[in-house]
């Protein structure tokens, strides 16, 4: 048989590798710090093995004696689940994170052999190559990604005293859910998914077909078990030349709606289609630029005109729409966002931090865990640490009778998000300051501490330097939580701002036909100071959309307050005001707002061929003004 001659095979190996069957297996594992960074890496891996595919088969496994574990593509542990009890002492360590299971050190086992063949194996009690393992029986099977790379193995070990059976299946159809989920994740928001399968009760299991095509139908990605189902290779070829729909009628097929259809000409297979969020260019003709929003389909809007638009959502590649200071605070986050640093956002009022700590979180390896957002200045002084840190049940007059976990411990595997964190009493600070330096929660009330994984994101519109001053902040936490500063600019200095204005419209619009803003309109949201920021921009963009009523916003439409505040900065340069931030100085500031000025200027003139009258109108300045701004750079 197949499987002997894997198993006769993988004995030779371990002989040559010189190890003998009476001996034990050597326990090989990764230093802490390399185990740190494989967690980083592959915590997408774990993180969807865990919260998306393991919930499905916990009522099957809670009733096994068994341990589930997940190795990197080089044999080296993961994680591990279930219960150890039934394992003898000495095999305890290998099921923790950073242990080697090549054959080499472990002999005949399921996940170092899979690691050879690239199949899947059961390896049966005898079968182990080291007598001391032969009370246990392992299958395990490998896990690809989008690209048919090896990046994982998933392994179900027992006692020998269960049914197996079952078992390589069951962890062969474990390891395609989790490819799934990969493949999906990576996916479903920028491309077609085509899930199917050979009767449509099953459509919707692990075991399905996955293709993931673009919008003009050339096929991106595709799992095995779509290609041993039409035993067709999918990479690269066109939609039409596997299904007998046109691209045109498999778009507007219904989301959720399963649907018979041909597979390469013969086979009879079921199917449902999942839409991405689509990319639509608005023009705006008098000028000629075009803009990208997120908008729902037709056929969205006919299954559901009650739905909130949630494929508008802002991400952190849209978030800056050529800004360069607001392009570099991007790029330094997402280098950061999944390593073990905090970060600290500065910004005025409603410049959008919240906003992006929830992008931050969109983009992290975090991002199926919970995002908890916590408004230190909203929850009363004397509730903020019972809030915070959980409690026991009775631990104070008032509290649930049940106890609280508290929010720092519902953020576990995810991100927790102080904001205004300059607002926090001292004594909960310090309280704050032991979580982070322990990584664990000891509820009010109790003696018991919880371990806790989370990324720590704050935010601020205070220059915390000045509050260690002031005796408001302690200078321990200071620098616990600013491991990266990210400083968001106020509206009126962002060089994006007629784009950025654009796109905030697009995304307040209530129907699906969105009208772009006018020259008139931009010009007077260009000459606004928005001391509200973009949070104002929205109240302004909500009015003059319901005054417009589906038509394209007028000057009429806005509000008076708003225009009243055009009109006194008509004859003046925007003030700018200072940012307390700690890492820009005031000249810093200065030369930014000068360079920024200076770019907005070149544009609008070369825009207008030099005509200065227009260039003074569209900058929202006198011509006395303008002149002096030329002469300052050399083209008067």
């Amino acid at each position: 048989m197949q499987s002997e001659k894997i198993i006769k095979e993988s004995w030779r190996r371990c002989a040559e590798h010189g190890l003998t069957q009476s001996e034990e297996p050597i326990l090989e594992s990764l230093p802490l710090s390399e185990i740190k960074d494989l967690s980083q890496i592959y915590r997408e891996l774990v993180v969807t093995t865990n919260s998306e595919v393991l919930p499905y088969y916990q009522n099957i496994l809670s009733n096994a004696n068994c341990l589930i574990i997940l190795t990197d593509n080089n044999g080296f542990a993961l994680n591990s689940w279930g219960d150890k009890r039934f394992l003898p002492n000495k095999h305890k360590p290998f099921f923790e994170a950073g242990v080697d299971w090549n054959e080499k050190f472990i002999g005949t086992n399921a996940i170092g052999t899979s690691l050879v063949t690239g199949k899947a194996i059961q390896v049966q009690r005898d079968e182990h190559y080291f007598k001391i393992n032969r009370f246990m029986v392992g299958s395990a099977a490998p896990i690809y990604d989008a690209n048919r790379q090896l990046i994982g193995m998933l392994d179900i070990t027992s006692d020998s005293y269960l049914p197996q059976a079952h078992t390589l299946g069951l962890v062969k159809l474990m390891s395609q859910g989790i490819e799934n989920r990969l493949l999906f994740n990576q996916h479903n928001q920028n491309h077609y998914i085509f899930t199917f399968n050979t009767n449509a009760e099953n459509v919707d299991s692990q075991w399905s077909g996955l293709i993931i095509f673009d919008d003009i139908g050339r096929v991106v990605a595709a799992n095995n078990r779509a290609e041993t189902l039409l035993k067709f290779e999918l990479l690269k070829v066109h939609i039409e030349d596997i299904l007998n729909v046109t691209i045109r009628d498999l778009r507007n097929q219904p989301e959720g709606i399963i649907f018979e259809v041909t597979a390469v000409g013969k086979y009879k297979m079921y199917g449902q289609l999942k839409r991405p969020v689509i990319k639509l260019n608005l023009r705006n003709k008098s000028k000629r630029e075009e803009i990208n929003f997120s908008v729902r389909t037709e056929s969205d809007v006919s299954n559901d005109s009650q739905s909130d638009n949630k494929n508008n959502r802002v991400t952190l590649d849209t978030f800056s729409f050529g800004d360069p200071f607001v392009d570099k605070q991007i790029s330094q986050a997402k280098r950061i966002v999944n390593k073990a640093l905090p970060i600290l956002v500065h910004g005025e009022t409603g410049v959008g931090k919240e906003v992006f700590v929830q992008c931050l979180h969109n983009y992290s390896v975090r991002q199926q865990f919970p995002l908890v957002a916590v408004n230190c200045a909203a929850i009363p002084k004397d509730l903020v640490e019972s809030e915070l840190f959980g409690y026991e049940k009775g631990a104070f007059t008032g509290a649930n009778v049940k106890g609280s976990i508290g929010l720092i411990r519902k953020a576990n595997g995810g991100t927790l998000f102080l904001d205004e964190i300059g607002e926090m009493p001292l004594n909960v600070q310090g309280r704050l300051l032991r979580v982070l330096q322990e990584r664990t929660v000891t509820p009010l009330g109790s003696t018991e501490s919880y371990e806790v994984d989370i990324k720590l994101v704050s935010a601020t519109n205070r220059d915390l330097k000045k509050e260690i001053d002031n005796g408001n902040f302690r200078q321990d936490l200071f620098y616990r939580v600013s491991g990266l500063n990210i400083h968001l600019p106020p509206l009126r200095e962002r060089r994006d701002r007629r784009q950025l204005f654009q796109q905030v419209n697009a995304l307040q619009h209530g129907s699906e036909l969105v009208f772009p803003l006018s020259d008139k309109i931009l010009n007077l949201f260009n000459n606004h100071p928005w001391p509200g920021n973009v949070r104002q921009l929205i109240s302004v963009l909500q009015i003059a959309q319901a005054m417009a009523d589906n038509e394209p916003i007028q000057e009429w439409h806005l509000p008076e307050d708003f225009l009243q505040d055009v009109n006194k900065n008509d004859e003046q340069t925007i003030p700018v005001a200072s940012i307390n931030v700690t890492s820009e100085n005031p000249s810093e500031i200065a030369a930014r707002k000068k360079s920024n000025d200076k770019d907005e200027l070149i544009s609008v003139y070369t825009r207008f061929n030099g005509n200065k009258s227009k260039t003074a109108a569209a900058l929202g300045i006198s011509r006395n003004t303008l002149y002096k701004r030329l002469r300052e750079i050399g083209l008067s």
